[in-house]
């Protein structure tokens, strides 16, 4: 009897959880891996914006050869590969333009998505140029459109990835908190704005995991990798304004790639 596609890919992780644990041969897990056909969506955190190392022919989607899918591809070897992540991406964005490589035969789809339709970028331009009240209630009109709009933008990708790609294992990764509270920083934003703007990722990651649960689908929080790495922390793995590549602001370097998102969604698998 032939196993679903689903089946499959948990027989082989459990195969290779078993294999690791007895020191079996590592060609057997390998192989395992290998037969996964991966395809990787979402925005920039997951097109690898501020890791560097551009994929030229990715234009203005920036997708980065030291972002967390290309560096678990590489890795892992899966029989395919697709990477259609892009920066700047909203969901409507990714229903439109990233699914192409979906199919039935796909059995694993990483995504982050939902920051930019909430406003991430504006709300990070109000707090870095504008007044403490002004950032705070930019925040909270970021959380109340994370409230009223957003889940049904969250639904219409989650259901289109499940109706081309029924039996994939999906991961949806959230985003780090930004600040670590009474940390190293002596100048920019003020404590009360670096807690808003936290509070203001808790809230989003809080809204993504329950739709992706909805759907059946798994939440990556990668909140605990970034602890003791938020901007403050003296060991950041995620710029803070960056003038002279302003688009990399706020987002996660390659150690932030490595060392926060690729072992996040390993750990999801």
């Amino acid at each position: 009897m032939k196993l679903s596609r689903a089946a499959a890919f948990s027989t082989s992780l459990l195969l290779g959880a078993v294999l690791t644990l007895t020191g079996a041969g590592a060609a057997q897990a390998d192989s395992s891996a290998a037969a996964l056909d991966y395809v990787a969506l979402g925005d920039s955190y997951s097109s690898g914006v501020g890791a560097g190392s551009y994929d030229s022919a990715s234009g203005n989607c920036k997708r980065s050869t030291r972002a967390y899918p290309r560096l678990w591809a590489a890795a892992n070897s899966p029989s395919s590969f697709a990477f259609t992540a892009c920066s700047g991406a909203r969901t409507n964005d990714v229903t439109a333009g990233q699914l192409g490589p979906l199919s039935s035969a796909t059995d694993l789809v990483s995504i982050t998505v939902g920051g930019n339709d909430a406003g991430f970028a504006d709300v990070m331009t109000t707090c870095v140029l504008q007044s403490e009240a002004t950032c705070i209630a930019r925040v909270n009109e970021a959380k109340n459109y994370v409230d009223t709009t957003l889940p049904g933008r969250l639904d219409s990708v989650y259901s289109a990835i499940r109706t081309k790609s029924p039996s994939a294992h999906v991961v949806v990764l959230g985003y780090p908190r930004f600040y670590k509270i009474g940390g190293s920083c002596v100048a920019g934003l003020t404590e009360n704005e670096r807690r808003a703007i936290n509070s203001g990722a808790d809230h989003l990651n809080a809204a993504t995991a329950k739709r992706a649960a909805d759907h059946g689908y798994t939440f990556a929080d990668v909140t605990p990798a970034f602890t003791g790495h938020e901007i403050c922390s003296g060991a950041s793995w995620l710029h803070s304004v960056n003038w002279l590549g302003i688009g990399e602001s706020y987002h996660p370097t390659a150690a932030g790639q490595s060392g926060g998102y690729l072992p996040t969604f390993k750990a999801a698998l």
